[in-house]
């Protein structure tokens, strides 16, 4: 599913209209997207939570070449299913 088919269902099911659906679903993304840059984490009981981790900076290996070559360490946003979600899956 994409956004504008995630869009589509939000506004058939709320009965809004695609316009607001958008609307909302930007606003949603970016109050998370600020809540993370902020280094919180943002729960939704039964959904699941959001958060940042550190990911360490490491040795990799171009595949063409097989030559090392360093990753820099960076911030990754991270997503863990609610006990909820997890049990209708």
């Amino acid at each position: 599913m994409n956004k504008a088919e995630l869009v589509a269902q939000f506004a058939d099911e709320t009965g809004i209209t695609k316009t607001q659906a958008n609307a909302a679903l930007d606003s949603f993304i970016d109050a998370v997207t600020k809540t993370l840059k902020k280094g919180d984490k943002v729960t939704l009981v039964g959904f699941g939570t959001f958060s940042v981790s550190k990911r360490q900076a490491r040795t990799g290996r171009n595949p063409q070449t097989g030559e090392a070559i360093k990753i820099k360490a960076k911030k990754v946003a991270r997503f863990k299913a609610g006990k909820e979600l997890s049990g209708k899956l």
